[in-house]
């Protein structure tokens, strides 16, 4: 198959414009989703994009596996046992398992953080009992930084061309390292908008995860409104939440989170046992 230009110019692997149409068969389907990954980058904008995005991902490993259920990449595995680039590829991918089992325990403790500080709300508690969520949160986001790091150590260390092998065997091996880098940027992107930043500015109290100017919507998100909101009320020894309906409205916005979080937790679980599942292929098949 040629490659097409939006393709091209995705951030994913650019395959080589000297290669002849592959006869992989499940080579446009896997291309389609890698684009929409690309895509939905730009539009994760909220908790439950980045949910819908996991979606997508999962439905990718689905035709990575018929691919490799598939003879002729059977085969090509069987014959390329020994070769540098299986081993990248089954590392590869225990690597992703490792990212999503992490990725699963940060959406657990989020939760958790988000159920505790929803109680604190309801019991009408003054700042410095909100404490206990922004410590976690500091927590949380050296936790990300530091996957981030090891994130990036993950990266391509073997390209397609050094390996000088036949159009067919690029084509698998193209195709397992296109699904990793997708993946690596779908965690990364994840773990980006997790850890958030600080809101720069001169409003304090739950005001600002109801409602912020327009010129500082640009660059927000959730986590953002509800760590600047909280750092607001941090040291206050009275209660600002003033007005019941005014309460309401807080407790709706951290319940709306709270249910999105638990989206982005059932998909991630649905990828980890896709990831198993890839990898246990991949054994399968060096193994037979």
């Amino acid at each position: 198959m040629d490659t097409s230009p939006s393709r091209s110019k995705s951030g994913y692997h650019s395959r080589s414009s000297s290669l002849p149409c592959r006869p992989h068969p499940l080579i446009p389907q896997v291309d389609g989703h890698l684009c929409r990954l690309k895509s939905s980058e730009a539009t994760s904008s909220s908790i439950s994009s980045q949910a819908q995005r996991l979606v997508v991902l999962e439905e990718l490993y689905e035709y990575l596996d018929d691919s490799l259920a598939l003879p002729n990449t059977q085969q090509i595995f069987s014959q390329q046992c020994h070769e540098k680039w299986v081993e990248v590829a089954l590392d590869g991918y225990l690597g992703l398992l490792d990212l999503c089992a992490f990725a699963k325990d940060i959406s657990s403790q989020t939760k958790q953080d988000l159920q505790g500080l929803l109680l604190t709300l309801r019991r009408r508690r003054d700042g410095n009992e909100l404490g206990g969520y922004l410590n976690s949160r500091k927590t949380v986001k050296k936790e990300i930084q530091r996957s981030l790091k090891n994130l990036k150590s993950l990266k391509s260390k073997q390209t397609i061309s050094e390996m000088h092998k036949d159009h067919e065997t690029v084509a698998i091996a193209t195709l397992l390292k296109d699904v990793e880098v997708a993946t690596l940027a779908m965690f990364e992107s994840l773990f980006s908008y997790m850890s958030g930043t600080k809101v720069k500015s001169r409003r304090s109290g739950f005001s600002l995860v109801l409602s912020k100017p327009k010129d500082e919507e640009t660059n927000t998100n959730e986590f953002e409104k509800v760590d600047g909101a909280l750092n607001a009320l941090k040291g206050h020894k009275t209660s600002r939440f003033d007005g019941t309906m005014q309460m309401e409205e807080v407790q709706n916005q951290l319940q709306k989170m709270e249910l999105s979080i638990q989206d982005l937790e059932q998909g991630l679980e649905c990828l980890f046992r896709r990831l198993i599942r890839t990898r246990v292929s991949l054994l399968n098949i060096l193994n037979h």
